[in-house]
C-alpha cells in the first residue's frame, strides 16, 4: 500500500466513522501520510485525528481510538496503534512488497499517475530563459499526468535552438491571459552552454537543482561514474534490464513475494521497510508534489534515491555460484524490474531517456 493509497484509507475510515455518528467532522481532501519520526513505530504515521480534533469538538486521543479501529480492519493494515496526544501508527501486512510490485507491473510507467482528467487548467509564464523553459515544461508533464491541462507561455519566442535540443514546446509568447504562475528559476550561467551538453544531460543539468540554486552545466553531466546523479539514475535502470536478460539466461523470470532474509530488506533490525520498497511506495506522492509545487527538481531527487536504493541491493537478485534460483530470487528480480520501470517513468516525465543499455 502506497502513502497515497493509504491517505485514501484514512478518509475513508474517517468518512464511515462520520456517517455512522461517531464524529462530526468535515473530510478534508487529504491526510498526511509520513514515515514514523525516530523512536516511533509502524510503516507509517498520521496525525489525521490531531487535525480534525478541533473540529469535530471532541479530544485527538478519542477521535484516534476510533479512526484505529477501523483502521484496522481494512484489508493491507495488519494493526494500528495509537502514540502521543493522538498520532496514529500504521503497520502494514507483510507480504513483501509483493503487492506494491504487482501494482507497478500492472500500472507500468503510468504508476502514480492520476486515473482521469480532473478538469483543472494550468497556466504557466517564463521569463526568455531555457531553464525556466526546461522547469516549465518538465512541470507541463508533470501536471498533465496529475490530470491537469497546462497551458505554457513566454515573454518571447523561444529560440529555435532551445526548442531542437532541449525539447521544449510552449503555447504562446508575450503578455498571456491572467491568471497565470510565472516561474523564475534562477537562470543557468551562460559559460558553459547547457545546449553543449545534449538534451538529456542539459535537461538534468536544469532540474537537478532547486529552483533558487544556480545549476552547474559542465562536462560533469556526461561523466560515467558514481559522482554523477544521472548517471547512476541511467545506469540503475539500465541495470535492471540487465539482471531480466541475466535471469531468463538461467532459465527464471520475476514472480512477486517475499524477498528472503538475506537481502537489505533486513540489514537492520529496526528497519520497517525495504529501502527499495520505501522510496517506490512514495512514488506517486512525489509526484503529485512536484506537480501542484511546480518543482520537477523534488523528482529528480527521488529518482537518485530509487537508484540508490537499487544499486545497494542489485548484486542479491541472481543467484551466485552453483546456487539454484528460488522464490526469493524470483521475488527480487521482480522488484528490480518494478524500480526500473519507476525509473523510466520519471525520467520520461523529466523529458530524459532511459536506455535499456548502458
Amino acid at each position: 500500500m502506497t502513502p497515497e493509497e493509504l491517505s485514501r484509507t484514512a478518509l475513508r475510515a474517517l468518512r464511515r466513522a462520520v456517517d455512522a455518528g461517531e464524529l462530526t467532522a468535515r473530510v478534508p481532501e487529504r491526510a498526511h501520510i509520513e514515515r514514523p519520526r525516530p523512536g516511533g513505530t509502524g510503516d507509517y504515521a498520521t496525525n489525521l485525528a490531531l487535525r480534525i480534533a478541533r473540529e469535530a469538538g471532541a479530544p485527538p486521543l478519542g477521535i484516534a481510538e476510533i479512526l484505529s479501529a477501523r483502521l484496522a480492519a481494512e484489508p493491507g493494515i495488519a494493526r494500528t496503534d495509537v502514540t502521543g496526544p493522538g498520532f496514529l501508527s500504521i503497520t502494514l501486512d507483510d507480504d513483501g512488497g509483493a503487492g506494491l510490485v504487482r501494482r507497478i507491473r500492472d500500472d507500468g510507467e503510468r504508476y502514480g499517475h492520476a486515473a482521469a482528467d480532473t478538469g483543472a487548467l494550468a497556466q504557466l509564464h517564463t521569463p526568455y530563459d531555457p531553464r525556466a523553459l526546461v522547469v516549465a515544461d518538465a512541470t507541463r508533464r508533470l501536471l498533465r499526468f496529475q490530470g491537469v491541462r497546462v497551458r505554457v507561455t513566454c515573454a518571447a519566442a523561444p529560440a529555435k535552438a532551445w526548442q531542437d535540443i532541449l525539447g521544449i514546446r510552449v503555447d504562446g509568447h508575450g503578455e498571456p491571459p491572467a491568471p497565470l504562475t510565472t516561474l523564475r528559476p534562477v537562470p543557468a550561467p551562460g559559460s558553459p552552454d547547457p545546449l553543449a551538453l545534449g538534451r538529456d544531460a542539459a535537461r538534468w543539468a536544469l532540474l537537478h537543482p532547486a529552483p533558487h540554486d544556480r545549476p552547474r552545466t559542465g562536462d560533469e553531466h556526461l561523466a560515467q561514474r558514481e559522482s554523477n546523479p544521472l548517471f547512476r539514475v541511467r545506469y540503475a535502470h539500465a541495470r535492471t534490464r540487465a539482471l531480466t536478460r541475466n535471469a531468463a539466461d538461467l532459465g527464471f523470470t520475476a514472480t512477486p513475494g517475499p524477498l528472503g532474509p538475506d537481502t537489505a530488506a533486513h540489514a537492520a533490525a529496526d528497519a520497517p521497510v525495504h529501502p527499495l520498497l520505501s522510496a517506490l511506495g512514495d512514488h506517486p506522492t512525489v509526484l503529485a508534489t512536484a506537480a501542484h509545487r511546480h518543482a520537477p527538481d523534488r523528482l529528480t531527487r527521488h529518482l537518485v534515491r530509487i537508484a540508490d536504493a537499487f544499486l545497494a541491493q542489485a548484486h542479491t537478485v541472481l543467484p551466485l555460484g552453483d546456487e539454484k534460483p528460488s522464490a526469493a530470487h524470483r521475488a527480487r528480480l521482480a522488484l528490480a524490474e518494478a524500480a526500473g520501470t519507476v525509473l523510466a517513468g520519471g525520467l520520461s516525465l523529466l523529458g530524459i531517456s532511459a536506455p535499456a543499455h548502458l
